[in-house]
């Protein structure tokens, strides 16, 4: 590709009118706000099994095997979720796949609260991941096709905000309903109740919301495509930016350069396709979630006891939402590459600060848990404000239209894929290892990880989707990474 064509994406960004407030502004902030919905769903199922599991083993008779099934069960869910729910929004729209996800996060919750046994618990389980898998990915995707790109990384990044708010929403209703009725044999079943009020919310507010204009672009539906951007953009931009998507959408039906099929025709699409992959696992290798799911555990192995290490808990959550909201105020000014590096940089070095801490504070040395607790804290902070929310918004923004629907799945059940396998065996590693070895193994593959990102991630920050679609098409997105390098 030449420097000009190279150029052509950026200099057809600029041409844009530029963005003006207005009631089309506070009409895209509300459609924010009701499909994020989505990601607090997705944070309060995978947050509050953290608190519910002990109660939840004690009446059910669970084993460590079978905790360890119930727990994961719904991270494996997750990854069949996201693979297909991104396959349907390409071919069912973004908004009507919302809605169904809605549906499916009720039925799971009621099967989860009502369950007589474990068998029943896991169908429940399994519903609630289909659902969260499917939200991590289609809810991104939405909010990256419905927003301006001088704002895509702050809107589309609120999804991630809202994970780490039901996450902590978990954590502190865990602890409050544990504390006040922790002497009821069904506590927990209170518990999972509580995901069931956000689900209606998500459901009555997505049938008030429009299609993305991107995907009825698409599928030819021009005048209504239109209308969506007239009823979030100013009139000026909304006829540009139009105008844009469908020169994009042309030119891939000209091209043939359409669907899934098109990724392993073309391999400037199948690199992107590994790229995304291999940032959503980098991600989960971090044992984020780990921590998220199995806090508890961690504290108590560091020296606190159960109640203090269920109230102990909750510093992580505060932590991550205030995270989410400054990595929310430089999404939109810091490079994506920056912010992963820096990411993975302080994160790795956390890992071997609670490695080389748990070594040398022996157990029953005073200080030892909450020196390990404050490290905790600073690398979920760190993994907030430079990783999370910026891997979200990247993997939603970087595939073409025709295959972004397939591309995010795909990242994203691998992503879930390792997500479950260290939720299935983060409590053998940590009883095996000990908190010292498992950190230091996550250190080693955070490294790997930042020479990951350094050699092979694209920028992506500051560009129109359709800008994007056609540099990565033809490869042009790596030669300007290596301009920039």
């Amino acid at each position: 590709m030449s420097a000009t064509q190279s150029h052509r994406g950026v200099s057809s960004a600029v041409a844009l009118p530029p963005l003006s407030n207005g009631p089309h502004r506070k009409r895209l902030g509300l459609v924010a706000l009701i499909a994020t919905f989505g990601g607090l769903l997705f944070g309060y199922d995978t947050g509050v099994i953290n608190g519910a599991l002990r109660p939840m083993t004690a009446a059910l008779g669970l084993t460590p095997f079978t905790e360890g099934i119930v727990a994961s069960s719904l991270v494996f869910a997750a990854a069949i979720g996201a693979l297909s729910g991104g396959r349907i929004s390409d071919g069912w729209g973004r908004r009507k796949t919302i809605i169904l996800l809605a549906v499916l996060f009720f039925a799971g919750t009621l099967v989860c609260v009502f369950t007589p046994s474990f068998g029943v618990l896991v169908v429940g389980r399994v519903l609630l991941g289909l659902a969260v898998g499917g939200a991590s990915a289609v809810v991104p995707v939405f909010l990256a096709e419905m927003a301006p790109y001088e704002i895509r990384g702050s809107l589309a990044g609120r999804n991630e905000l809202m994970i780490v708010v039901g996450q902590l929403a978990a954590f502190v209703v865990n602890a409050i309903i544990g504390i006040v009725w922790g002497d009821i044999p069904g506590v927990w079943r209170i518990m999972l109740a509580v995901c069931a009020l956000p689900a209606i919310a998500l459901f009555f507010g997505m049938l008030r919301v429009p299609e993305s204009p991107r995907w009825l672009v698409e599928k030819g539906r021009h005048d209504e495509a239109l209308a969506v951007l007239r009823s979030v953009r100013s009139e000026e931009r909304a006829l540009a930016e139009l105008g844009e998507v469908e020169n994009v959408a042309k030119e891939e039906q000209e091209s043939q350069q359409i669907g899934w099929r098109a990724v392993f025709s073309n391999k400037n699409l199948f690199r992107i396709l590994l790229v995304g992959i291999g940032l959503g696992v980098a991600q989960q290798l971090t044992g984020i979630n780990s921590i998220m799911y199995y806090g508890q555990t961690v504290l108590v192995e560091s020296g606190f006891n159960e109640s203090g290490a269920l109230i102990a808990n909750i510093a992580p959550g505060v932590i991550a939402v205030v995270g989410g909201v400054i990595a929310l105020s430089l999404m939109d000014r810091i490079d994506r590459r920056k912010t992963f590096i820096l990411g993975l940089t302080l994160t790795t070095s956390c890992h071997l600060l609670i490695g080389f801490a748990s070594m040398m504070l022996p157990v029953g040395n005073p200080i030892r848990p909450y020196v390990i607790l404050f490290l905790v804290v600073a690398f979920v902070g760190s993994m907030q404000t430079f990783l999370n929310v910026a891997v979200w918004v990247y993997l939603s923004e970087v595939f073409p239209l025709h295959m972004r629907g397939f591309g995010t799945g795909v990242s994203i059940f691998f992503l879930w894929v390792v997500n479950g396998f260290l939720s299935l065996f983060f409590p053998s590693l940590v009883a095996g290892l000990g908190i010292t070895g498992t950190f230091f193994l996550f250190a080693v593959v955070g490294a790997l990880a930042l020479v990951f990102v350094v050699k092979q991630v694209p920028e992506t920050r500051g560009r129109t989707l359709e800008a994007l679609e056609e540099d990565v098409t033809t490869g042009a997105i790596y030669l300007v990474h290596k301009n920039q390098g």
